[in-house]
């Protein structure tokens, strides 16, 4: 079981591998400072609900790069703010999400060999 810390810098790392290939970095340059610093992860709460605006427009537009893009980012947020200890917290299976949707992700953007790439805990 990872630890609080490794989990955040998974999410970091994922992050970073994505950043690049992504038009829409605002969130996940959010994320990526989030998970950088233990003492906001309570935000993690606010930041999923500004994500999951963009994925209910994402959806509705039928854009399915960046439907894909929020999914990843929205249990990113949830994990992070499950590590918080907070009240309230999003359903514990949050972090058992991450390599699913990073993989789809990846898949979307072409990476190649996207389970290398996406590997956790590595």
């Amino acid at each position: 079981m990872a630890t609080a810390t490794q989990a955040a810098a998974e999410i970091q790392r994922l992050v970073w591998l994505f950043l690049p290939r992504c038009n829409d970095r605002e969130t996940l340059l959010a994320l990526d400072t989030m998970a950088a610093e233990p003492s906001q992860w309570s935000e993690g709460h606010k930041l999923f609900q500004r994500i999951r605006s963009k994925t209910l427009a994402a959806e509705r537009a039928g854009d399915r790069l960046s439907n894909t893009q929020y999914c990843f980012e929205e249990v990113c947020a949830k994990t992070l703010y499950n590590l918080s200890g907070f009240p309230a917290p999003f359903d514990k299976d949050s972090p058992d999400w991450i390599r699913p949707n990073a993989l789809a992700l990846a898949k979307v953007l072409s990476i190649p060999d996207p389970d290398s790439a996406i590997r956790l805990g590595a």
